[in-house]
């Protein structure tokens, strides 16, 4: 399990780094609650730590992310609607 957690950490770093950009860093969040819980039950292997750091990490980037995609797009729909 203590793998399982480091690879998932790992893709879902990955994808909410990225996913950020394309505004899909949920998708990267759902991975690291995965990667968080795997290695906080295997916590006592090395991989299983970092794993679920990894996961923490990607999780609040895939939320700080999600929440400025979110701003974003209320900030246009409001100039839009505005101009108008």
């Amino acid at each position: 399990m203590a793998t399982a957690a480091l690879v998932l950490g790992i893709i879902s770093l990955v994808i909410s780094v990225i996913g950020g950009i394309v505004a899909s860093g949920w998708i990267g969040s759902i991975c690291a609650i995965l990667a968080i819980i795997l290695g906080a039950i295997s916590r006592k292997e090395k991989n299983g730590k970092v794993g679920m750091i990894l996961g923490i990490i990607a999780l609040c980037w895939g939320i700080i992310s999600t929440i400025a995609c979110a701003a974003c797009a209320t900030a246009m729909a409001g100039g839009i609607l505005s101009s108008l």
